[in-house]
């Protein structure tokens, strides 16, 4: 990024449902992170166009436990970032085992956070948090319902409230954030589905449990029927910065290739301007290069796209499916290597052992030197456990697989001289011609030969990795696996070559 025309998304990838909140000069972030242990990444800016992950809210089984049969998208839905009285609070809907909402809280938002209070009186997903000038603590969820609670305990006073949805018969109003500002209550929600026809809304009242009044501009912020590179924008969170203007931060996707266009990436975070008519606000464009913003910029923080496994514990931007096991994942039993001792034998497996980061661009190349001399591992792109392409070696076989549904098939194989192998995967733009039925990337899979020179076994189409194709809530995520015995991994480099 440039530090004078920073650009949309500001936090790019797999990081949807995205809740802000402000604290002096820091701001702070976090988003959904469904089947993906640990849980609700937090993110750090001083100037909201610089995001910076500095912890994981859930990071410990006492706070998140996943089951091994939960399908994938499920888990961990919609959290809710607030200040109040010196402490962060974060409300969040666990939709696995019945746990329902919980609250959990902290005094840094790096961590450690508490463990979770369960909260049985309050139903539904996407719960959100609010405090009047008296203390009472409002909690309102998707519906969209509210019930006074006290987050100490999770303890409910009185049965939920229905409140406004937007318009009768309004699709899935849901992620609903509750603000006092000004002369007015102001109760903002997603409407319209995740899908094309997200959008945003916005209703007033003089108390914080209504009635409110709808903005007549509703829906305030909506790309469904537009050709806008940014499309399904909703689930939005607004946020004052010190200068006194507005800002909002919403979930968008980018959509690639032709009809009806596939995007890859998943629900990634995005940023647009807020200013004020009449009491209501209006949002400005949610442009892919952000327009100049009111103060100096932070320095963009150099990312760590190299990993060499020199420290104890894996960065908080890795992550795995449903938990970590600590005896199957290990930077200590092999100095400078990263150890994964399998659990399930691909993929396919809900339990298989995977570390992984989100892509985040939409081209793109990773790299792993792995030693699977006692077992078989590789390098994957996975989506869910019936949509991924891996590069995989054994002590005798280099070979890619590819998963699309209910197909599961070796594309090829070639035979691997013994010692540990550079395996990758690159990520680009179909090449020409375009039309109408050309998908939304290629990618290709491969490895190194003892001689240096890299040799792609396979390109596959990359729609079949995609939402519009396999369904749910997540995007793409690249990382290592091992699928039997025991796989040590010497580094992982991922490098970005486009936006």
């Amino acid at each position: 990024m440039s530090d004078t025309r920073p650009t949309n998304p500001v936090i790019p990838g797999f990081h949807p449902d995205p809740s802000i909140c402000r604290v002096g000069d820091d701001y702070y972030l976090v988003c959904s992170s469904f089947e993906y242990f640990p849980g609700i990444p937090v993110f750090h800016s001083r100037d909201l166009a610089h995001w910076t992950q500095i912890g994981n809210v859930l990071d410990r089984p006492s706070q998140l436990s996943l089951p091994a049969d939960m399908p994938s998208s499920g888990g961990i839905y919609a959290p809710t970032l607030r200040h109040h009285d010196g402490r962060f609070w974060l409300i969040v809907t666990n939709v696995s085992e019945g746990v329902g909402n919980i609250v959990v809280s902290a005094t840094d938002p790096a961590g450690p956070w508490s463990d979770p209070v369960r909260l049985p009186g309050v139903p539904g997903i996407d719960p959100d948090l609010a405090w009047d000038e008296d203390g009472t603590c409002w909690c309102t969820v998707a519906g969209v319902a509210q019930v006074r609670i006290d987050p100490e305990t999770g303890e409910t006073f009185g049965p939920p409230k229905k409140l406004w949805s937007g318009a009768p018969g309004v699709k899935a109003p849901e992620a609903p954030h509750l603000y006092h500002i000004g002369d007015y209550w102001y109760l903002l929600i997603a409407v319209g589905g995740t899908e094309r026809g997200h959008g945003v809304a916005i209703g007033r009242s003089r108390a914080p449990s209504g009635p409110f009044e709808p903005c007549p501009a509703n829906p305030i912020l909506t790309h469904r029927g537009t050709d806008h590179p940014v499309q399904n924008t909703g689930h939005a969170d607004l946020v004052q910065a010190p200068d006194g203007s507005w800002w909002m931060v919403m979930l968008g996707v980018r959509p690639g290739g032709g009809t009806p266009g596939w995007h890859v990436l998943g629900r990634e975070t995005f940023l647009a301007p807020v200013t004020w008519v009449d009491d209501w606000p209006v949002v400005g464009e949610v442009a892919l290069e952000l327009p100049q913003f009111p103060w100096p910029l932070a320095p963009a923080a150099v990312e760590e796209q190299r990993d060499d496994f020199d420290l104890s514990e894996l960065r908080p931007s890795w992550i795995s499916l449903r938990d970590r096991p600590a005896g199957h994942f290990t930077t200590k039993e092999r100095p400078g290597w990263l150890t994964l001792r399998a659990r399930g034998d691909s993929l396919d497996a809900a339990d298989v052992i995977f570390a992984g980061r989100r892509q985040q661009h939409l081209t793109c190349r990773a790299r792993t030197l792995v030693d699977a001399s006692q077992g078989r591992g590789g390098l994957a792109v996975r989506l869910d456990e019936r949509h991924h392409y891996v590069i995989e070696a054994s002590d005798t076989e280099v070979r890619v697989v590819a998963r699309v549904g209910s197909l599961r098939t070796v594309v090829a194989a070639e035979p691997l001289p013994g010692g540990p192998v550079v395996l990758g995967i690159t990520i680009t733009d179909p090449p020409p011609p375009h039309d109408a039925r050309t998908g939304p990337d290629d990618v290709s899979l491969g490895y190194e030969r003892p001689d240096g020179t890299f040799t792609t076994l396979a390109t596959l189409d990359g729609r079949y990795l995609s939402t519009e194709v396999a369904g749910g809530f997540t995007g793409r995520v690249i990382g290592m696996y091992a699928a039997n015995g025991t796989a040590h991994f010497d580094w992982f480099d991922y490098e970005p070559t486009g936006r």
